[in-house]
């Protein structure tokens, strides 16, 4: 199988790790590329120590004893550059908190352990609860040696890891949508079926409601025109005074003084003598005449208006009632008449969906029961398919296992079924579901020949628990969306022969192809440590009575050198072994 080149894909992977004053490493600073990454050393040199860093990176257990002797602080930082499918999971979650990154494709996660026993968890540089930190992280990596970050120890994820093996998606899509018909006319008839005396006192409430605004007879516009109505009436006194005056002043005028009427025409004449004598006064007086039209037409709307005015405090009362029960109708349905009608409609509306529940219930109640058995249906042959898949999940492990020297390991996929009264009909049965079916889907291991199968979950951890998952990982890489993973003592109990399978196989998970993955081995083993694209030496110095951890990458003459030394003593015969190593796993890579 042919790699894809890095032009044509981008892949989740820990880019950076940097780790300060943490156990016997006092500054260490670790780059990683995608791909198979091993780290080796003798014993007691630190390479645990930098996987127990991730572990603390990712949410595990801090605790003080982590801290170099002398030291305030241990701090741990890890760089991840995230790919597609990371991002649309981690980046909702960010952008919920408000941990966003300057770049969509990055991710920065930082630990430290103070003296004093305090813990901080930082994500993108902003501190934030462990909680948050170990949801962040948990997708990110998967460490083979501490469980609690080991997806495959999680059995919620098996039934996704079996559908993504099997090719189920498309099958769980559409039966999700159909349980999610089914949630809706059972939330709708949850509702409906309230208590019966409830309903009563609301069809009580609805009914007066509606009939108090229907006695109302409300138009709209009408409360404004009954307050200008309103402030006539109760002003008409003075209104008739005032129109009086103007009148007086305008057309009728009195003894001592004329009305304007008469003023305006004694200039009118005037200024008509004037025009006869100087002709440049005539438009002058076609104004004057104009004025004394207009005056006249404004006296006699005045006049009108003074007629229509009465002292009425029969109707003042009657608008002020009118006005009063439209303001008692606001205070209850509503800030306008017009929202009081509203109200009134939907009050309509919610009283007849009232008076046809029961015809409502009875509808819904048959829908239901149709969809029970259209998902019990959809479900059982969703249920049939995964058996179809996790048959051959089965016999692929079990391979597997057989090429890891596990030969009489036996592995099964359990898938049990619920009887719940409210689910849906299978098989003349009645069983719990959710959106993803009627199975309870959990890897099931014998590590041993003669041993009974039992949960993935409790088997003892190990060389032999991390050659399961390495199994698990190599069957599951399409299907598995954790990008970055880390195998410690996985080299227990085996020989070199079965070495080189390891080796291969966690080279084999990193070329997936349309999605690079990651991997970091911690391992004694050269036949493993010569498959891997990059290796990395973990060294322990002992200076003025201090021990520190050191790591430096290896070019491929200080491999050789290395794989020498992992196989004995320095003589010509290990180094060419070392070499034979290298070749044979350069050329297994050739025709991958």
């Amino acid at each position: 199988m042919g790699l894809p080149s890095a032009c044509d894909i981008t892949w989740t992977m820990l880019t950076e790790l940097t780790i300060t004053d943490f156990a016997i490493i006092d500054e260490l600073r670790l780059q990683l590329a995608s791909g198979f990454n091993v780290l080796t050393g003798e014993t007691g040199a630190g390479k645990s120590i930098i996987i127990d860093a991730v572990g603390l990176l990712l949410g595990g257990r801090a605790d003080v004893t982590f801290l170099r002797a002398g030291a305030q602080a241990a701090r741990v930082e890890g760089v991840f550059q995230l790919d597609e499918t990371l991002r649309a999971r981690i980046n909702p979650i960010l952008e919920r908190e408000g941990l966003e990154g300057e770049a969509l494709d990055t991710l920065i996660l930082g630990r430290e352990i103070r003296a004093n026993g305090r813990s901080y968890c930082r994500v993108n540089g902003r501190t934030t609860s462990l909680a948050l930190q170990r949801e962040i992280g948990e997708p990110l990596v998967d460490i083979h040696g501490q469980s609690e970050h080991l997806s495959l120890m999680r059995v919620g994820t098996h039934q996704r890891l079996l559908d993504r093996f099997g090719g189920l998606g498309s099958e769980c899509e559409a039966l999700a949508q159909q349980v999610k018909g089914l949630r809706a006319v059972r939330q709708e008839l949850n509702a409906l079926l309230r208590d019966e005396q409830e309903l009563a006192r609301k069809v009580d409430q609805l009914t007066y409601q509606m009939k108090e605004i229907d006695a109302a007879r409300l138009n709209s516009g009408e409360e404004e025109k009954l307050t200008a109505e309103r402030t006539r009436l109760a002003n008409a006194e003075r209104l008739n005074e005032l129109a009086g005056e103007v009148c007086l002043a305008l057309y009728e005028g009195s003894d001592e003084q004329p009305s304007a009427t008469d003023v305006l025409n004694r200039a009118v004449s005037a200024l008509a003598q004037l025009s006869d004598i100087d002709p440049e006064l005539g438009p002058q007086q076609g104004l004057a005449e104009s004025l004394v039209i207009q005056l006249g037409e404004l006296a006699g709307t005045v006049r009108i208006y003074r007629e229509g005015i009465e002292a009425n405090p029969a109707r003042l009362t009657q608008v002020e009632e009118r006005l009063g029960l439209i303001h008692s109708l606001k205070r209850k349905y509503g800030p306008s008449i017009a929202a009081v009608l509203d109200f009134r409609e939907q009050a309509q509306v919610e009283l007849d969906q009232i008076t046809h529940s029961e015809e409502r219930i009875e509808a819904l109640r048959a829908e239901e029961e149709q969809l029970r058995h259209d998902v019990g249906r959809a479900a059982e042959a969703l249920s049939r398919a995964r058996k179809a898949a996790a048959d051959r999940l089965t016999v692929e492990v079990e391979m597997q296992l057989a090429d890891l020297n596990m030969k009489g390991a036996r592995f099964a996929v359990d898938m049990a079924w619920t009887d719940d009264p409210e689910g849906v009909y299978v098989d003349q049965r009645t069983l719990a579901f959710n959106e993803r079916g009627i199975d309870q889907v959990e890897f099931l291991i014998a590590p041993n020949p003669g041993e009974g199968l039992n949960p993935l979950v409790k088997v003892a951890s190990g060389g032999e628990t991390s050659r399961l998952m390495l199994a698990l990982k190599t069957v599951l890489a399409a299907a598995d969306e954790t990008a970055t993973l880390i195998f410690d003592e996985i080299d227990q109990g085996i020989g070199g022969r079965v070495g080189g399978v390891v080796g291969g196989k966690l080279r084999e998970i990193t070329r997936v192809t349309g999605r690079q993955r990651q991997v970091l081995c911690v391992t004694h083993l050269p036949q493993i440590a010569g498959y891997a694209d990059s290796h990395f030496l973990v060294e322990k110095h002992i200076h003025e009575g201090r021990t520190t951890a050191h790591l430096r990458p290896l070019d491929q003459g200080d491999r050789a050198e290395e794989l020498a030394v992992m196989l004995g003593a320095l003589s010509e015969g290990t180094r060419r072994s070392a070499q034979e190593i290298l070749e044979e796993a350069a050329q297994t890579g050739a025709g991958e």
